[in-house]
C-alpha cells in the first residue's frame, strides 16, 4: 500500500472529500476528519476509530497499527504503516472510521 492507494480507497467512501490541516492530506465526511496521510511521517496514515476499535486492531497486528501519541492516541486515533498495510485492511478500518463519523452503513 502506498499513499495514493490508501487516498483513493478513503475517496471512494461515500461523500468523502480531501483536504489538507498542518500540512498532511486529510479525508473528511461531512466536514469531519476520519482518515489523514502524512502524519508522523510519509509512510504513514492514521485513521479515527473508536478507542476500543482501535485497542482491538493494534492487538490483532502490531506490526501494522499503533496507537497516536498522547490524546489523539487515548481518543482512538490510530496510525497505520502503509508498507505493511493489505488493501482489505485499509478498507476494513477506513470504513470504521467513516461509519464513526457519519453513524451510517457505508455500502461500498
Amino acid at each position: 500500500m502506498d499513499a495514493d492507494h490508501f487516498a483513493r480507497l478513503a475517496l471512494q467512501l461515500p461523500g468523502a472529500v480531501q483536504g489538507a490541516h498542518s500540512g498532511h492530506a486529510d479525508f473528511r465526511v461531512r466536514r469531519g476528519v476520519f482518515a489523514t496521510l502524512g502524519y508522523p511521517d510519509p509512510d504513514h496514515g492514521m485513521v479515527k476509530l473508536t478507542p476500543e476499535q482501535s485497542e482491538i486492531v493494534c492487538a490483532s497486528d502490531p506490526h501494522v497499527f499503533s496507537p497516536a501519541k498522547g490524546a489523539w492516541g487515548r481518543g482512538g486515533a490510530t496510525l497505520v504503516r502503509l508498507a505493511a498495510l493489505t488493501e482489505d485492511t485499509a478498507t476494513s478500518v477506513l470504513k470504521m472510521a467513516w461509519v464513526n463519523r457519519t453513524g451510517e452503513d457505508p455500502r461500498v
